[in-house]
C-alpha cells in the first residue's frame, strides 16, 4: 500500500494543471441523479453518482448526509470511442469549509497531500480504500479501516445482528454481505455502502454454510433440524437482487458444506449424517441426484482444472472424486481418517486437504486425482487460507501459523518446505464458537494477510517475508473469529468503467477529485451533499435523549415536610412525550453530598381528574431531613438518560417555621 501511494505521489506531481473545460451536466439516463463529462487530450470521463435506494433514485431526489451512492467513472477514448481499460483511477471527496479559504491550494496540490497519506490532511471520504470485517463471537460485525495506521485503526461502524452469526458470504460486487444466524433461523442482509442490517430473511432451522452463485442470482443456505427424529434438511434459494426466499430444497440429512461447478448450474451439497452428497439444479431448484460417497462428508471443493468436485471424509478418510460431466464418483482416494477442510490455491490444481486428528497436510492434485504430496504439521492443523504466494496453515492448539510457498509444491515425493511466523498469544483456531467462516485473507493490493485470533481481540497484519505481523488492529473486546474484506478502491466492472458504492457523510460543498495516472489527469469535481433531517434529529438525540422540563411550584420548601418533584419526558426533536416508562429515577442530594437519595418515579395524569392526559408526566415525593441546599436529577436508561446528563431544579429547604425561626436560631446559637 505504501509503494502504491508512493507511485500515485510521483505521477501527481508530475500531471500537467490544464485550464479546466466546460463540463456538461446533463443526466447520462433517467436514474441518473449526477452527471458530468469532462475531455481533455484525447480522453473523455463521464462521472456518474447515483442512488443505490430504488425509491430515491425513482423520485429523482437531491443527494443527503447517509445515503449510498454508487460513483461510477466512465472512461473512454475520445478519438475512437473505445473503453480504455486496465487502468488505476483514484478519487476522493473532499468537504469544502464552509468559510472560502483564501490559502487553499489548487487540485492538483490538494491530491498530491491525499496521495501522499497525510493523516493531517485527510479528506472526508477516500475512494481508494479497503475494510476489515470482523465476524464477533457476539452478536456484532467490527467495520474498522486499517488505513490509518497499524496499531491505531478506526472502527468506522458495527453492524448488529439479531443473534451471533455463523458464516458469511459477501456478493461479487460488495454491495451485500449476508450473514447466517442459527440460533434465529434467519440470514441478515448487511449494506456495505453504510453497514445497517437492511432485512432478515428466514430460511429455514439452523442456518450454517452459504455461498453465492457464480452468475450472482441466488445466495443458497444450508440448513438443517436439530430436534430429535426430525428430518427437515436442505438448502435454501435467496433472490440476491430482492433479498427475498425463493424456494426450499429437501436434501439428505446432517450438517451440509457446498460447492459450485464452474458455470454454477449444479450446487453440490454435502449430507454428513447420510455419508452422501446431492446434486441440486440451480435453475430448477431441485435435487437430480444423491451420489453415495463414505461415511462422515465434512468439506467439499471444486476445481475447473480436475472438471471435478472433491469430498474430504472425516471418518473413512477418504477423497472422494465426482466427474463435473457425469455427476458419477470416478476416485476414491486414500488418506487417513480424521480429515476436515479442502481448499483449492489459486490455479485449481492443487487442493490442500488438512487433518487435525493426525497433525498432517496433504496436497492432492486435481489433474492426477491423487495425493501427491504429505507434509507434518502440529496441533491441530484446522483451515488454509491463501495468499498469491503462500498457503497459510491455521492451528487449534498453536499460536504459530505455517506457510507453504505455492511454487514450492505440487512435486511428487519431494518434501514439503513449510516456514512459520507467530500469529499471535494464543492459537488462532481456538474458539468456543467455531465457524467454517476464513480466519486467514489476503489483504488487497498487497502480499500480504490479515489472520483473525479469537482469543487476542486481534486481527493481525502479517507482511510476507517478516518474522512477525508488522501490525494489529484491535477489535474492541471482542473475539474476531472470522475475518473479511472490503474493498471500496475504484474497480473496474466491465471495460472501461470504474465504481464504487459508498455512504455520503457530512453535508456540504465537496470537490471529488479525480487522478488518473496514465494518461496522466487531474480534475476536480463540485458535488453537494445536503442535510438528512433524521440523522440531525439522531444526533440530537444522541446528545440531549429526552427533554426534561421540571414542574415545581415553588422552589422554598420545608425541611421534615414532604415535596412533590414533577416533571415532563419529551422527545427532544419533537417534543412528543414519553409516557409509560418504566425505569425512570430521580436522585435527590444535600449540598455539598452529605446526604442523597435515589427514588423510583411514578407517571401521574398530567389533565383534570377523571380526563387523564398526554401522558409523560412523572414525580417523586420526597421528605428534605434537614434544611440545606438540595439538588434533584433525573435518569433513564432506556431512553439514554443519565444523572450525569440530566438538567436539574433546586430546591430551598428551610427550617419549620419560616425565616423567623431560622433568624430566633441563629441568634440562639450566639448566645443573644
Amino acid at each position: 500500500m505504501i509503494a502504491a501511494r508512493t507511485a500515485l505521489l510521483a505521477a501527481a506531481t508530475l500531471a500537467a494543471t490544464l485550464p479546466p473545460p466546460p463540463l456538461a451536466a446533463e443526466p447520462a439516463g433517467g436514474d441518473t441523479a449526477y452527471h458530468r463529462h469532462l475531455e481533455r487530450e484525447g480522453v473523455a470521463i463521464d462521472l456518474e453518482i447515483n442512488h443505490l435506494e430504488i425509491g430515491r433514485r425513482r423520485s429523482g431526489a437531491g443527494f443527503r448526509e447517509g445515503d449510498p451512492v454508487r460513483v461510477r467513472f466512465r472512461v473512454t477514448d475520445t478519438h475512437t470511442g473505445q473503453p480504455m481499460s486496465a487502468l488505476y483511477p483514484a478519487a476522493w471527496m473532499d468537504r469544502l469549509p464552509e468559510v472560502a479559504d483564501e490559502q487553499a491550494g489548487s487540485c492538483k496540490e490538494k491530491v498530491e497531500t491525499f496521495v501522499s497519506g497525510t493523516l493531517m490532511a485527510q479528506p472526508e471520504l477516500d475512494l481508494n480504500v479497503y475494510y476489515v470485517l470482523a465476524l464477533n463471537d457476539d452478536a456484532t460485525i467490527s467495520v474498522v479501516d486499517p488505513l490509518f495506521g497499524f496499531g491505531n485503526t478506526k472502527l468506522l461502524a458495527m453492524a448488529f445482528l439479531e443473534e451471533p452469526g455463523y458464516d458469511w458470504a459477501l456478493t461479487e460486487d460488495q454491495r451485500w454481505l449476508f450473514v447466517s444466524m442459527p440460533e434465529a433461523g434467519k440470514v441478515a442482509v448487511v449494506s456495505t455502502a453504510d453497514w445497517k442490517v437492511v432485512t432478515n430473511v428466514e430460511v429455514g432451522p439452523s442456518p450454517g454454510r452459504l455461498a453465492v452463485q457464480p452468475d450472482g442470482e441466488y445466495l443458497w443456505v444450508a440448513y438443517r433440524e436439530r430436534l430429535p427424529g426430525s428430518e427437515r434438511s436442505g438448502v435454501s434459494a435467496i433472490d440476491v437482487e430482492s433479498r427475498r426466499l425463493v424456494g426450499h430444497v429437501e436434501t439428505g440429512n446432517g450438517d451440509h458444506d457446498l460447492a459450485f461447478d464452474e458455470a454454477g448450474s449444479h450446487l453440490y451439497v454435502t449430507n454428513r449424517a447420510d455419508g452422501t452428497v446431492s446434486v441440486v439444479d440451480t435453475g430448477r431448484l431441485a435435487v437430480t441426484k444423491t451420489l453415495p460417497t463414505a461415511p462422515d462428508p465434512v468439506s467439499i471443493a471444486h476445481s475447473p482444472v480436475g472438471k471435478a468436485v472433491f469430498v474430504s471424509h472425516a471418518a473413512s478418510g477418504l477423497v472422494v472424486a465426482i466427474d463435473g460431466a457425469t455427476q458419477e464418483v470416478t476416485a476414491r482416494i486414500e488418506a487417513e481418517p480424521g480429515l476436515g477442510q479442502i481448499r483449492f490455491a489459486p490455479g485449481s490444481r492443487l487442493a490442500f486437504v488438512v487433518n487435525p486428528e493426525a497433525d498432517l497436510l496433504h496436497i492432492l492434485d486435481a489433474a492426477a486425482g491423487r495425493i501427491i504430496q504429505t507434509g507434518d504439521m502440529e496441533d491441530g492443523p484446522d483451515q488454509v487460507g491463501f495468499s498469491d504466494e503462500l498457503a497459510y496453515v491455521r492451528h487449534r492448539g498453536s499460536e504459530t501459523i505455517l506457510m507453504v510457498p505455492l511454487d514450492e509444491v505440487g512435486r511428487e515425493g519431494k518434501p514439503m518446505p513449510v516456514v512459520d511466523f507467530p500469529g499471535g498469544q494464543h492459537p488462532a483456531g481456538k474458539t468456543d464458537a467455531p465457524t467454517p467462516a476464513l480466519g486467514i485473507v489476503q489483504a488487497p493490493g498487497a502480499t500480504a494477510v490479515l489472520v483473525a485470533n479469537p482469543l487476542d481481540r486481534t486481527i493481525y497484519f502479517y507482511k510476507e517475508g517478516m518474522a512477525a505481523p508488522m501490525g494489529q488492529f484491535k477489535n474492541y473486546s471482542r473475539q474476531p473469529r472470522a475475518v473479511q474484506v472490503v474493498d471500496r478502491s475504484l474497480r473496474e466492472v466491465e471495460p472501461g468503467v470504474y465504481e464504487t458504492a459508498v455512504a455520503l457523510r457530512r453535508p456540504g460543498d465537496y470537490d471529488l477529485a479525480f487522478f488518473l495516472d496514465s494518461p496522466r489527469m487531474i480534475h476536480c469535481f463540485d458535488f453537494q451533499v445536503a442535510e438528512n433531517p433524521e440523522i440531525e434529529a439522531q444526533r440530537t438525540r444522541e446528545r440531549e435523549p429526552v427533554a426534561v422540563a421540571y414542574r415545581i411550584d415553588d422552589v422554598q420548601v420545608t425541611a421534615g415536610e414532604e415535596v412533590v418533584v414533577r416533571f415532563e419526558l419529551r422527545d427532544a426533536v419533537t417534543q412528543e412525550p414519553r409516557p409509560g416508562l418504566a425505569d425512570v429515577e430521580v436522585l435527590t442530594f444535600l449540598a455539598p453530598g452529605i446526604w442523597q437519595k435515589r427514588h423510583v418515579a411514578a407517571e401521574v395524569a398530567d389533565g383534570p381528574p377523571g380526563e387523564g392526559g398526554s401522558g409523560g408526566l412523572y414525580e417523586v415525593r420526597f421528605t428534605p431531613p434537614r434544611p440545606g441546599v438540595y439538588y434533584v436529577f433525573v435518569q433513564s436508561r432506556s431512553q439514554g438518560l443519565g444523572f450525569n446528563a440530566s438538567p436539574f431544579v433546586t430546591l430551598m429547604a428551610s427550617r419549620p417555621g419560616g425565616a423567623e425561626a431560622e433568624i430566633a436560631e441563629a441568634r440562639k446559637s450566639q448566645g443573644e
